[in-house]
């Protein structure tokens, strides 16, 4: 099914005007740069000399991230701990004029981070070497939590959009969502899509892993399979739309009353970290529906910015200027500049 990209285009230049609420937990996504030294004599483990550290957003703070830098107006909602990683986030959204004011800070609670250790020779490419993720044992307390959701209530009236990132902290909760009134909620759900059944979603980003799990299958190559788990989840969930992330083989939107719609990569299958994507995916998504796309032109746009944010290394954001280059390029058969 093919989209006027001039539409698209249309689209992408009215995301200034629209407001969008994360409702997310909250990631830090904190990367170690370091410089193979030698083996060490202790273990056979590589050494490394620390070069830098960069902590950026991650989760549904990516999320909301990307949404800054497509130009929306974006409200995050959630909790951090009173600890580095929740000062780091704070500041790092006030710095972009991202206003804060939803964001509860909780004692004693721990703020999610993700580390990743990359390593490599000078001059050389770095690699992934290790992660380790830092997590609270359980969720906030419930003061916290009561007081996450009356900043949503508060906020939730300026929005176009609502944007729900489960990433299983224990912020983001059926009842929460359920007690929401907003023109349309987006949910990227890691580890409980299906808890947020009648919740009043309009529609869903899992990717294809995501899927198979709920239903303890595989699908592969299997397109019969992929259209029947998608066709359920649909109903099941009662949505509007489900978008299926496929990595290499695309995206696939199902929607009530019509046939799947298959839509390839966009760019190079070839990629080069998909760290964060699907936060780029849900953001474009989201932002383009508020924006007053049908599912079909937010699921094209979401598939652009997906194919650009996964050329970049680390956890990254797509900007408008890129996601525009994308759609003209395409639109005159030329490639956009490569993203940086």
């Amino acid at each position: 099914m093919s989209v006027d990209l001039g539409h698209l285009v249309e689209i992408v230049e009215a995301f200034p005007k629209q407001t969008v609420l994360v409702f997310g937990d909250l990631v830090a996504d904190e990367f170690v740069f370091g410089e193979i030294s030698r083996v060490s004599r202790e273990a056979p483990v590589l050494i490394l000399r620390h070069r830098q550290t960069e902590l950026v957003p991650g989760g549904g703070a990516n999320a909301a991230n990307n949404l800054c830098d497509l130009g929306a107006r974006v409200l995050p909602v959630g909790a951090v701990g009173d600890d580095a990683a929740g000062d780091a986030l704070i500041e790092y959204f006030r710095r972009k004029n991202v206003r804060t004011s939803g964001i509860v800070r909780v004692r004693g609670w721990t703020t999610t981070v993700k580390s990743r250790f990359l390593a490599g020779w000078t001059h050389t490419a770095r690699q992934q070497v290790l992660r380790l993720d830092r997590a609270p044992d359980g969720p906030p307390p419930a003061a916290a939590r009561r007081e996450v959701e009356r900043k949503l209530r508060a906020l939730v009236r300026r929005a176009g959009a609502v944007l729900v990132s489960d990433y299983g902290s224990g912020v983001v909760t059926p009842e929460a969502v359920r007690k929401l009134r907003a023109p349309r909620i987006t949910l990227d759900s890691r580890y409980a899509l299906l808890d947020f059944a009648r919740c009043g979603i309009a529609a869903a980003t899992p990717n294809e892993p995501e899927l198979e799990a709920l239903y303890h299958t595989r699908i592969g190559t299997n397109q019969a399979q992929l259209e029947k788990l998608g066709a359920r989840t649909l109903t099941r969930m009662q949505l509007g739309a489900l978008l299926v992330t496929r990595g290499k083989d695309g995206m696939t939107l199902f929607e009530r009353g019509r046939r799947p719609a298959c839509i390839p990569i966009y760019g190079s299958d070839q990629v080069t970290d998909v760290t964060g994507a699907g936060d780029t995916v849900i953001a474009v998504f989201t932002l383009a529906l508020a924006a007053g796309a049908s599912y079909l032109e937010a699921a094209h746009l979401a598939n652009y910015a997906g194919g650009i944010v996964v050329m970049k290394r680390g956890t990254a954001t797509v900007s408008r200027d890129e996601l525009l280059a994308a759609l003209r390029g395409e639109a005159t058969g030329q490639s956009a500049p490569a993203p940086r």
